[in-house]
């Protein structure tokens, strides 16, 4: 893609995507996000009624009356997008490949957080974390995002979720709402299990996780079409299936349901807020879902 057609692929994304974003998103987003950052304000004495649990014993101790902590919602998030660059992003059957679809919904966020005086920043991983785009605001670092998603090249074709997960936990000390973009095709190869589940489960006691899974109608069904040759987008290698076989197609089709189960199995144990999106669906019901499943 030349530098022209990137600027008005950008340009489109931003018109659309910000448009979405200040009628649809802003405020399911602040409904969803913005009450889970609770900080510290005051103390004052209790009063009937007043949640026991916010108590401040100390200095309750040291008065002889009973006080009570006051929090307010913090005013600022900071919003990061976790972003699958692996090489199976590249893939799409249907309007549009799962990296043109990640650079839209990655936009919707941005533009939303935008909106509501938060920080965004990136994160971009295949076996191993390729970039990091520390949190900012401001459009411009928007726009550098959504151009990053669109034309970065990672240095290796596979996935490690895990990687990048226990990277966000080291790099960022401070709690912060955190997005990861990506088709989960991270589990082993015999029991189906995702690899992530530790690096997730140490993520999520640090952090505020959802995960939108963005997959191709293909990645779980095979078409009919006789002698098929499949390339591997991660490992490059190419196998030749006959997709005219019943059994290989419902094969391919159980791999595909137990791999999503089992997926979904730890997010839930976790209780990590996730939605999926096929590449040829309109994403805005799916996004208003997940942020309402939050509020």
């Amino acid at each position: 893609m030349d530098s022209n057609d990137l600027l008005k692929k950008v340009r489109k994304i931003e018109i659309k995507t910000r448009a979405l974003s200040s009628q649809i998103f802003a405020g399911e987003y602040h409904s969803a996000f913005k009450g889970r950052g609770m900080a510290f304000s005051e103390v004052r004495e209790y009063q009937i009624g007043d949640d026991v649990r916010n108590m401040d014993w100390n200095v309750t101790a040291r008065t002889g009356t009973p006080y009570i902590k006051v929090f307010e919602e913090e005013r600022e998030l900071t919003v990061m997008l976790l972003i699958d660059a692996s090489a199976s992003g590249m893939f799409g059957t249907m309007s549009k490949t799962k990296k043109d679809l990640t650079a839209e919904i990655a936009a919707v966020l941005s533009f939303s957080a935008l909106i509501n005086n938060d920080k965004v920043g990136a994160l971009f991983f295949s076996t191993k974390v390729e970039k990091f785009i520390p949190p900012k605001k401001g459009r411009s670092h928007l726009l550098r995002i959504i151009r990053e998603v669109l034309e970065f090249e990672p240095q290796d074709r596979g996935t490690d979720i895990g990687e990048a997960l226990r990277f966000l936990t080291n790099a960022l000390k401070k709690r912060c709402t955190a997005f990861l973009l990506s088709d989960m095709l991270d589990v082993d190869g015999t029991t189906l299990h995702p690899n992530y589940e530790e690096a997730l489960k140490v993520a999520v006691g640090r952090h505020d996780i959802s995960v939108i899974n963005i997959y191709d109608e293909r990645d779980r069904t095979l078409p009919d079409v006789g002698l098929l040759p499949v390339r591997d987008s991660e490992t490059g290698r190419i196998v030749y299936v006959d997709t005219s076989l019943r059994s290989v197609r419902e094969d391919y089709g159980e791999w595909a349901r137990k791999a999503y189960a089992e997926t979904l199995l730890v997010l839930r144990k976790y209780k990590v807020d996730t939605v999926s999106i096929r590449t040829d669906q309109d994403y805005v019901k799916s996004l208003v879902a997940l942020f309402k499943t939050r509020a």
